[in-house]
């Protein structure tokens, strides 16, 4: 018979709506699910556990009854991988939902490293594993932050290796869960806070190795992505030489132990002040050297006569100088005794060719009143006036005109 909806009215009783909802979940039968072991206990010969998405904020309780139990592995434990045989019960009276338990065994490690490089392939192909995109790390940092396990081998490790090689670096230490549930949102949780403080300078993820499975929490893809979004450098420390989470590939650095990344981020003072000694030492040599070489060059350079006496220029130079000299006044009286008879002769000619040498031999010029000299007899017609030169002195005379004959 149907039973008649719930109302205010007529509202179900609770065994109703419970049997409802068990008939519900009966309905789904047995389903294959896979799962994070998150608790397990033993009571009365049963196993009472949780099972935890291993991607998701999901978990759901368990149960193996004793008839089932010597059919599982004894090796299952809190922290595992498995994937199970469940069937949901309900049960009415407590009002509560588990899952019965009728097979259950690990997660095949077939299963999961393909899992494991089906996510490697798509965030290489992504470009979150790029050399180009890793961060060179600091040579000295000031701060380092580090995430690592309360208490851990790994914690001792880089503290006491790095402080060791330089005594005066700090660190800012956040302790996370390094397996388990807790250690995806722990470690993000942790990277987050110390990328966001500006005193650190660089930041280690370390953890003392472990099995495949322990080390799964670093393959996460939410764990990789945020390591990539980190703008602080990062080095990853997790496991040992042949452990490679993805962890490792999106890193800045890959250490391959927690010892290793101390070694890498942090200088030895000891070597670094060898360093600067070998340095000094080479300067100070290549200096010496250099001012030993210019020295020997500028007392060279001294000892040149040019430099070594200041009055070697006059002396060497007085003696010629003397000469040219000489050789000048002797030029100079030469060229006034050619230019002297020179003078003497053109005077000789000028005066030869002077109307006064003319004059002295008794001859005369005749100018007439308007001072021109005259040429012809004709130009002084009788009663003319004229002037008459003579070698010393003037005349005055009167024209007679013309003679009839000549003289």
């Amino acid at each position: 018979m149907a039973t008649e909806p719930a109302t205010a009215e007529k509202p179900w009783p609770v065994g109703l709506l419970s049997s409802k909802i068990r008939e519900y979940i009966d309905r789904l039968g047995t389903v294959w699910v896979e799962g994070e072991i998150t608790q397990w206990g033993l009571s009365g010969g049963n196993v009472y556990g949780k099972l935890k998405d291993v991607d998701g904020d999901a978990t759901v309780s368990f149960t193996i009854w004793s008839s089932v139990k010597a059919k599982i592995p004894d090796d299952l434990k809190h922290g595992d991988r498995v994937i199970a045989l469940v069937k949901p019960n309900y049960w009415v009276k407590g009002g509560s939902l588990t899952m019965q338990v009728f097979q259950m065994k690990h997660v095949g490690l077939g299963d999961m490293l393909e899992r494991l490089e089906r996510l490697r392939r798509q965030l290489a192909a992504e470009g979150l594993f790029d050399p180009a995109r890793k961060k060179r790390l600091p040579f000295l940092p000031h701060c380092i932050g580090l995430i690592t396990g309360k208490d851990s081998d790994a914690e001792k490790d880089v503290l006491r290796n790095a402080q060791l090689r330089w005594p005066a670096v700090d660190f800012r230490v956040i302790h996370a869960a390094v397996q388990g549930d807790r250690t995806v949102p722990e470690v993000i949780s942790a990277l987050r806070t110390l990328d966001a403080d500006p005193r650190v300078d660089v930041i280690i993820v370390a953890r003392g190795g472990g099995d495949f499975q322990n080390l799964l929490g670093f393959s996460d893809e939410r764990v990789v992505r945020a390591v990539a979004e980190c703008s602080t450098p990062l080095v990853s420390a997790i496991g040992h030489e042949a452990d490679r989470p993805l962890i490792d590939e999106v890193a800045d650095l890959r250490a391959s132990t927690p010892t290793d990344a101390a070694k890498r981020v942090v200088p030895d003072v000891t070597e670094e002040l060898s360093r600067v000694q070998q340095a000094r030492t080479r300067l100070t040599m290549r200096l010496t050297g250099f001012l030993s070489n210019e020295t020997a060059r500028l007392a060279s350079v001294r000892s040149r006569p040019a430099l070594a006496s200041s009055s070697w220029i006059v002396d060497s130079r007085s003696q010629e100088l003397t000469r040219y000299v000489a050789r000048g006044a002797e030029l100079v009286e030469r060229a006034i005794d050619h230019e002297l008879r020179t003078t003497a002769e053109l005077r000789a000619h000028v005066r030869a060719l002077s109307p006064q040498r003319t004059l002295d031999r008794g001859y005369a010029i005749a100018q007439g009143p308007d001072g021109h000299v005259l040429r012809s007899a004709a130009d002084a017609p009788q009663g003319t006036m004229l002037r008459l030169t003579l070698a010393e002195g003037a005349l005055a005379a009167s024209s007679e005109g013309p003679l009839a004959g000549k003289l």
